[in-house]
């Protein structure tokens, strides 16, 4: 079927491509699924532009994406809660049931996890894919394709909340404007913070943030000290808790500068190499660290509060390709334009 291929470092190529026949067999518990919409998410164009993310690394070549929507069209013999031409998204992650960390909720941790477009198993950027049904969830009637495909990027938002354990009236700081930093600071809004201060360099992206939601307040990072701004609003207290979603070592250095005593910092952007950590710091503030590793158990929750409006993910959708125009899309995603926060590749249908 015709995909959207790495086929090495800086190279993509939109060709039929063989599907090994295990991968496409439907199982009892399976769906088949038409995609219809695919988000390009900063790991897949990482891939394209260094051909690795730390010891996951591109040897052969690998269709790429993996934040998907779409409609089933075939379902395995033992299937119940899925019929077919339901609208769905689609969790990329399928974790060993047998494994020592899925039977203790750890699903996402499981080393044995085969994730769409993380080598060696490839993504879904063409037009089918089979699917367990236990990884695949409803969209109601109120939930668009083009929102659905926001759902796995929004999770990582949620599941980051969640380790935050956000108490109503927190304030929070979200370390970079980025589609995950921003989907995090609406999960911490919808979570119960009062006052989210979203940092970054990009002033159009600030002024995106800034557009989500009146209580989503931009500093340009660049202009003005995040520690001082936030505890100047704050009786010199400080926040509540820190999200890091840049993957910066300099970010990452300073994520206790603003944070109040009792605080927490949630390590969400991915780090290449080791980096600084100031332990002094986290030590007079008795400071809790939470790291997340993708998301578990959220999925559901992320669809519901898109179809509630809890959550409005539209506006971080700001622009769409054809299929046909995907090697260009990837392109312009490479080059990081600051007006853009998600872009996503529609599928024939």
């Amino acid at each position: 079927m015709k995909s959207l291929v790495l086929e090495r470092q800086h190279e993509l190529s939109l060709r039929d491509f063989p599907i090994e026949r295990e991968e496409e067999h439907l199982g009892p518990r399976d769906l088949r699924i038409k995609l219809h919409t695919v988000g390009i998410c900063g790991s897949d164009v990482h891939y394209y532009t260094h051909g690795r993310i730390g010891p996951f690394v591109v040897t052969a070549p690998m269709i790429l994406g993996h934040e998907a929507s779409g409609t089933v069209i075939e379902i395995g013999s033992e299937v119940a809660t899925l019929k077919v031409g339901d609208r769905v998204c689609m969790e990329p992650g399928i974790p060993d049931p047998n494994s020592k960390a899925t039977r203790l909720g750890m699903y996402n941790v499981d080393p044995a996890v085969r994730f769409w477009a993380t080598p060696p198993i490839h993504g879904i950027l063409r037009p089918t894919c089979v699917h367990p049904e236990a990884f695949t969830f409803k969209l109601p009637d109120n939930v668009g394709f083009a929102e659905a495909a926001m759902v796995e990027p929004l999770a990582v938002g949620v599941h980051a909340a969640t380790k935050a354990r956000i108490r109503p009236g927190d304030i929070a700081v979200v370390l970079g404007a980025g589609p995950i930093g921003l989907v995090t600071a609406l999960s911490a809004l919808a979570a119960g913070c009062a006052r989210v201060y979203v940092a970054d360099l990009a002033t159009k992206k600030l002024e995106i943030a800034e557009s989500l939601a009146p209580a989503i307040v931009g500093i340009d990072a660049g202009k003005q000290s995040i520690a001082e701004r936030v505890k100047a609003d704050t009786d010199g207290w400080g926040c509540d808790v820190v999200f890091e979603a840049t993957g910066s070592p300099k970010a990452a250095a300073r994520v206790f500068e603003p944070l109040a005593p009792g605080g927490c910092v949630v390590m969400i952007g991915g780090q290449p190499d080791p980096i600084s950590y100031d332990a002094g710091a986290a030590m007079i503030r008795e400071a809790r660290v939470e790291n997340i590793f993708r998301y578990a158990h959220v999925f559901p929750r992320c669809v519901a509060m898109l179809a509630s409006g809890t959550i409005d993910v539209k506006p971080l959708i700001t622009r769409t390709f054809s299929f046909a125009d995907s090697v260009e899309a990837f392109d312009i995603a490479a080059s990081a334009p600051a007006v853009d926060v998600k872009m996503q590749i529609e599928l024939p249908q």
